[in-house]
């Protein structure tokens, strides 16, 4: 993909940073007094690992799941613990993973992958077609499974295919597996590739769980697997196994003996024994333990934020590590509004009747965009380092739509604001507060996740450039899985600001923008296992997003997929389901100690080849 930018091409960006960063060190100084403490912690996971090498990261906060099906979070164990068939390198390659080779017919419809040999599960049972065929057909494509992974393998909806259909897959020997597509489906590849596509499942530990239902009528599977389950008990093909969980504080994996990679050598990976994931709900804490020295690396889940950057920067030699600058990040930011119109199985609304009519106004959403000044949210909480992000899709994708090549683009002009809502019967009382047209006042609550100090700015200024406009909002961040709960399940919030990964293939979102995906919060359809709703309905723009998205799918030719993609990023942007804000860039810090590191900003996780990284012993 894009060129990397090395570490030293960066320096001269410290200098830039510099001023808007000193209100940091002056904060911090209150707070390094409890370095002494941090210290002591990280002095007792060093003795704890004085057998072997240990790498210490951080994430903000607990893992939802240990089950692969149940998982709607970045980051998350299975970086770690599991494998797909292929998986996705650095440069945004497939490459094999349990699959050695593979091989497809000349009409694209039938795919034959041969897995390595030999395979074994963590436990040391052999893995084989049968957990591939399990993993694909009894879990992904069962009905009665809500896993986010079907949309990325759904084939359909269309005529053909009214309700979407999924591969049929086979078992050809112990290493072959078949599958078949009734048609063509270009993103097919990259559904079964780590970090993001589909990984695959022990059969003999999970079969059973699928064949009975626990006293809320659901699979026990939905709840097999949960953060309640001992750690050992939980079967892996990856890398790494769960070796302790401790909630609120850290989850530690140990290298799995039976992991199927070697490097050139012949030499079992991965290299570095254990690995300790500590939860830190605060950046700001993050930033003194790395620089304490009991982090290892800052910024591998989510970019480093900007005003660390400089920080950082200046201390590289002396704290003995490296600023990586990656370019821009894949993935998108955005704040979107609660667009449901359907109602809960006791026949309540899911969105207040009233919001729900200034939300679902496609010309109220346009003022808001206009309101937001996003220029200033790249000056003043990326320090210039991030990118205005227009498009659904990632800039390091082929697909990419540029304003220059016809996307549309929302310039912060709050007149115009103000205009576009009285043009639809809003108005202003003499205090110059919002009303609608029935005189109601204008004020709905935001949210994001709390610890994430950047989004935690972000939400702050559009309170306050929408109060500019005349709208209350009520900014509250709460934690992370409380969010995701409210968005994927209960379906109470207003709003939210959130971050969703990218990549170059724009099919690995279709959970986000497909109607039926368990991603889409804005209108987000009955999931299985969830209370009935009544009167769901998709609107005539995400219909047009569905059919596109499908014709993407489907177009081999890749100027015709092209084509396609980019009306798929026109329709977003004319319909504004989100609204998008400013992208990262991916900057990272790890200390020299850490070796092997492949850093660039089109990976999900800044530490995707987690298997074959090194930790030097420290003088």
């Amino acid at each position: 993909m894009g060129k990397r930018r090395k570490a030293s091409q960066t320096q001269a960006l410290a200098t830039i940073l510099w001023n808007g960063t000193r209100h940091l060190i002056l904060g911090l100084l209150v707070v390094w007094c409890l370095l002494p403490l941090a210290s002591c912690q990280s002095t007792t996971l060093k003795t704890q690992a004085a057998q072997g090498s240990q790498l210490v990261i951080s994430t903000l906060t607990d893992p939802k799941t240990f089950n692969f099906a149940n998982n709607q979070t970045f980051p998350n164990i299975f970086l770690f613990a599991f494998d797909g068939l292929t998986r996705e390198d650095g440069e945004g390659n497939i490459v094999p993973a349990l699959a050695e080779s593979w091989t497809i017919s000349d009409d694209k419809k039938r795919i034959v992958f041969t897995l390595r040999s030999p395979l074994r599960w963590s436990d040391g049972t052999p893995l084989t077609a049968d957990d591939v065929v399990f993993t694909y057909r009894d879990v992904v494509f069962n009905p009665d499974v809500p896993t986010d992974a079907k949309d990325s393998i759904r084939i359909g909806p269309n005529e053909r295919f009214p309700n979407g259909v999924f591969p049929e897959v086979r078992k050809l020997s112990d290493r072959q597996v078949e599958f078949l597509l009734p048609e063509p489906f270009a993103p097919f590849l990259r559904a079964t590739a780590a970090p993001d596509g589909i990984m695959i499942m022990p059969k003999h530990r999970l079969e059973e769980t699928l064949k009975t239902k626990g006293s809320d009528g659901n699979l026990k599977f939905i709840s097999t697997w949960n953060t309640n389950t001992p750690p050992q008990e939980i079967i892996v093909n990856g890398a790494y196994l769960l070796e302790s969980y401790t909630p609120g504080q850290r989850l530690v994996f140990r290298r799995n003996p039976y992991y199927w990679r070697k490097d050139p050598q012949g030499n079992p990976l991965p290299y570095i024994d254990r690995i300790v994931w500590q939860f830190i709900e605060n950046t700001d804490t993050q930033l003194i333990r790395f620089r304490s020295g009991e982090l290892d690396a800052m910024g591998d889940a989510r970019p480093l934020r900007p005003e660390y950057y400089s920080l950082l920067k200046q201390e590289e030699k002396r704290g003995n590590f490296q600023i990586y600058n990656g370019g821009p990040w894949s993935g998108v930011l955005y704040i979107t509004f609660n667009l449901n119109p359907a109602k809960d199985k006791d026949g309540n609304p899911i969105v207040d009747p009233i919001k729900l009519r200034w939300f679902s106004n496609l010309t109220f959403r346009q003022a808001i965009a206009h309101a937001i000044d996003r220029q200033k949210i790249n000056t003043n909480i990326f320090r210039g380092l991030g990118i205005v992000q227009n498009s659904p899709i990632s800039v390091q994708s082929p697909y990419f739509l540029t304003p220059e090549q016809g996307l549309k683009v929302y310039d912060y002009n709050p007149e115009k604001a103000k205009t576009l809502l009285q043009s639809v019967g809003f108005q202003y009382n003499p205090q110059k507060q919002l009303l609608d047209a029935e005189g109601n006042r204008v004020r709905f609550t935001l949210l994001t996740n709390s610890g994430n100090k950047v989004r935690e700015a972000i939400g702050a200024q559009v309170k306050e450039d929408l109060g500019k406009i005349g709208i209350q909002v009520d900014f509250t961040p709460i934690n992370f899985n409380v969010l995701v709960e409210k968005t994927s399940a209960t379906r109470d919030w207003d709003a939210h600001i959130i971050g969703f990964t990218g990549g170059v293939e724009p099919h690995n979102t279709a959970n986000l923008w497909m109607s039926t995906g368990g991603s889409h919060s804005f209108n987000l359809k009955q999931q299985t296992g969830q209370p009935p709703l009544q009167g769901w309905q998709p609107y005539e723009f995400e219909q047009a997003i569905d059919r596109l998205m499908i014709a993407g799918a489907r177009e081999l030719d890749e100027t015709k997929r092209k084509a396609i993609y980019a009306e798929y990023q026109r329709v977003v942007q004319a319909n504004l389901p989100v609204i998008f804000l400013v992208n990262d860039r991916a900057l990272m810090a790890a200390r020299n100690t850490v070796k092997g590191i492949d850093y660039s900003g089109l990976p999900s996780w800044g530490l995707w080849n987690i298997d074959t990284l090194r930790v030097k012993a420290k003088n």
